[in-house]
């Protein structure tokens, strides 16, 4: 009962069967279902977006590595401290061949930066001898100092500091090139004054971690002249990056094979060749074992020494062969993507001076007026500032929108969008990280190509209208410009209704209601654009989201329909809610109506009527010739009207005539299957739109003809079977036939009737 008294405590719901089974145990079949009722969730839910990573059978023997390590931990201790030593040797050995890093020892680890860690832990007692005895005094006294990339991955150094009780002071960020080379390469002769100024200060430049592939964007400091840095100041390095996988090929560039002679370096063998739940490694090169134990390098535990298992037992299924190949693999992945897309307008390479790169990283941008193409679409002088950073934006939200695109086109391409300080947002390509899990091969490299060809003329017919619609919204009454960067598409708009308090950010019942019904119409306009109300924590207030353009489209067609439709619905609700108040008005009127009809009633018949046996014998003798006296209210009006004429005449009144519904002032004719908001077509089409100009210029034609033979008929005598036809009468009759086969091909081109265009609203009610 204790077991079950714990769960309830928890308050956790637990069924009779299940406290059961906490009580009594379970057999392993049980358990092994519980386990995967736990892994895979309840079926009746929905289905998950992503289920367990599909593993091969590489994959297996590295998950079957844990569960040999746990066993062979349970054998006596000599047998275990042999086989350890062996597992541990073998893969050290391997990895230094694999990778070119001779005589090097090898720490497993399952965080990334934990090697890092201990690697300036063992810097730390190599520099500062009395630092096991004294201590901070030591550092205290003269301040290490450790320098980092700005192109590092972010917490990097955060982490560094809290692992190793450092203040952050002790942290140095070295710039990256802003002249000359590449923006993500560490700046050499910067750091060789920021060295020497630490050593004018009494610091110790205790160590530096370069980059052998960056984390954004995959470029490789100058690995072999800050070897020689280090070694003049004595200065230990350590390098990390997805580019040392690279070492395992035949042909490497001079940059990443410098790395083969630092101090230490990071691999992480489990993402390069597609392995889950391997570790990672720490090649490092220190001969003193001492130090190496207490900076926890080494153990003599052995247990300690069986996280090589997994990875041992990976090797020894993919040999050196099978290692090779898959980085290979991803490495033409990378190649050939590079190579293809330097063949695309409008999309620029960001590693394009690094060959041997695995990461490829891209964007859309379009050139500007006065720019260097091969600059980035760099802005001319005479540009506003506010102007490059419009563009920037607007290049940032079309390259995120393409980003996520792609990764739902192609989702074995293992695409990341990223935000870079300098080039802006742009999308990653690393396969070397990914294809080995995802299984990318070169056909999905094509068709990602396509993909980004096939998006282009969506992305450049987007950016070249945004100025033209913001101009039109800004030239038009009754329309806001919403100015959203992060939005990729045409804008974002917003309609100015008579009670729109433009200062307050609250909410707008009132405008709400009025976009909603805004993009309701839009909606059923079924063009090929997309319409949004946009996310609600952009803006207090509603606004109407316009999305991407495939096609060049009227952007005026557009704004006047926005505004036009807006106008519509407005006038519509405030109509709705006049009539509404009219409505009650005539009721009150009608009531007191009522009452001095009542009281008229009695006048003019007496007092004695309304006896009920004198009122019946005096109605018998002289009945009451009562007039018809009954009320009409008039909607449009709003007004009670007299049913006298109604009765006496046997005719309607019809009232006033509404006004009418409000309409653009340039109302386009479309062609059939046009869709809305598409601009007039040239060539072939122009022959369409002249005979339907042609076409409506006969109708017009016939009903004039048709007004003067009426107004003729109506002062000559009628004609006769005999008489022969006049000339004008023929005509017409041609017409009026081909206008009826006009509108049996054409309905939209049916002109309305006199009779649709006028409609009464009485509502009789007899008062």
């Amino acid at each position: 009962m204790k077991g079950a008294d714990l769960k309830s405590s928890t308050g956790e719901v637990h069924s009779p069967a299940e406290n059961r089974n906490q009580i009594f145990g379970q057999d392993m079949v049980s358990i092994l279902q519980l386990v995967q009722n736990l892994m895979h969730g309840d079926e009746d839910e929905e289905p998950q977006s992503t289920r367990i990573q599909n593993i091969g059978e590489q994959g297996h023997i590295a998950l079957l590595g844990h569960s040999l390590g746990a066993y062979i931990s349970t054998l006596d201790k000599e047998k275990l401290r042999k086989l350890t030593t062996r597992i541990l040797s073998d893969t050290t050995l391997w990895l230094c061949r694999i990778f070119r890093y001779e005589n090097g020892c090898a720490y497993f680890h399952e965080e990334e930066r934990e090697g890092l860690a201990k690697i300036c832990r063992l810097a730390i007692h190599s520099r500062y001898e009395d630092f096991v005895v004294d201590g901070f005094n030591v550092l205290y006294n003269k301040t290490p100092v450790i320098y980092l990339s700005a192109a590092a991955r972010p917490g990097l150094g955060q982490y560094l500091c809290n692992q190793l009780g450092l203040p952050f002071p002790c942290l140095c960020r070295v710039p990256c090139n802003t002249m000359f080379g590449s923006q993500h390469q560490m700046d050499v002769a910067f750091l060789e004054k920021l060295i020497k100024d630490d050593i004018e200060r009494g610091k110790l430049p205790l160590l530096l971690v370069a980059n052998a592939g960056t984390a954004a964007v995959g470029h490789t400091d100058k690995i072999g002249r800050l070897k020689e840095l280090c070694e003049q100041y004595g200065i230990w390095l350590h390098v990390k990056g997805v580019n040392l996988a690279t070492l395992a090929l035949g042909y490497v560039s001079s940059s990443v094979l410098a790395a083969t002679k630092c101090d230490s370096m990071t691999l992480t063998p489990g993402p390069w060749l597609g392995l889950p739940a391997v570790p990672a490694v720490t090649l490092y090169k220190h001969d003193d074992p001492a130090l190496t134990l207490v900076a926890g390098l080494t153990s003599n535990k052995p247990t300690d020494k069986l996280r090589a298992l997994p990875l041992w037992l990976s090797l020894q299924y993919l040999g050196l062969d099978g290692i090779v190949e898959r980085i290979k693999h991803a490495c033409q992945l990378s190649q050939r993507l590079q190579e293809s897309l330097k063949k695309v307008n409008h999309v620029k390479i960001l590693v394009e001076d690094e060959l041997s790169s695995p990461v490829v990283v891209f964007r859309f941008f379009q050139e500007l007026p006065g720019s260097d193409p091969g600059l980035n679409a760099i802005p001319a002088p005479n540009m506003a500032p506010s102007a490059v950073s419009q563009e920037r934006h607007s290049c940032d939200s079309l390259n995120r929108w393409l980003g996520e695109q792609l990764k739902q086109l192609v989702p074995a391409s293992g695409l990341t969008v990223m935000d870079l300080e300098v080039e802006g947002t742009c999308v990653r390509f690393s396969p070397l990280t990914t294809a080995a899990v995802l299984g990318t091969r070169g056909e999905d490299v094509d068709q990602l190509v396509a993909c980004i060809q096939s998006q282009l003329p969506v992305l450049t017919c987007t950016l070249q209208l945004r100025e033209e619609f913001k101009q039109e919204v800004m030239g038009t009454a009754g329309l806001l410009y919403v100015d959203d960067p992060n939005w990729p598409g045409i804008g974002v708009v917003r309609y100015e209704h008579a009670n729109d308090d433009k200062s307050s950010l609250k909410s707008d019942p009132e405008g709400e209601k009025i976009h909603a019904g805004l993009l309701k119409k839009l909606n059923e306009l079924e063009s090929d654009l997309t319409f949004k109300m946009g996310p609600e924590y952009k803006s207090m207030k509603s606004c109407i989201y316009i999305g991407m353009a495939s096609d060049d489209i009227d952007v005026s067609e557009l704004v006047e329909t926005i505004a036009v439709t807006a106008r519509e619905i407005e006038e519509n609700s405030r109509l709705l809610e006049n009539m509404t108040e009219v409505v009650r008005k005539g009721i009150q009127e009608a009531q007191v109506q009522l009452q001095k009809a009542n009281e008229e009633r009695l006048l003019e018949e007496g007092v004695l009527r309304q006896i009920p046996v004198v009122g019946s014998v005096l109605n018998w003798f002289s009945p009451v010739q009562a007039s018809q006296k009954g009320r009409t209210f008039n909607l449009t009006a709003g007004s009670l009207e007299s049913t006298e004429h109604t009765y006496v005449y046997k005719v309607q009144g019809s009232g006033v005539t509404p006004p009418q519904t409000p309409s653009g002032a340039r109302t386009k004719q479309r062609l059939p299957g046009q869709k809305p908001f598409k601009r007039s077509l040239r060539g072939s089409d122009a022959v369409s739109e002249t005979s339907s100009v042609s076409h409506i210029e006969d109708l017009e034609k016939i009903e004039h003809l048709s007004g003067g033979q009426d107004a003729s008929e109506a002062n000559s005598p009628e004609w006769h079977p005999g008489v022969p036809t006049p000339p004008e009468a023929e005509q017409t009759g041609a017409l009026q036939d081909r206008a009826q086969r006009l509108e049996d091909d054409c309905p939209q081109m049916r002109k309305p009737r006199s009779t649709d265009l006028r409609f009464t609203q009485p509502v009789n009610s007899h008062l």
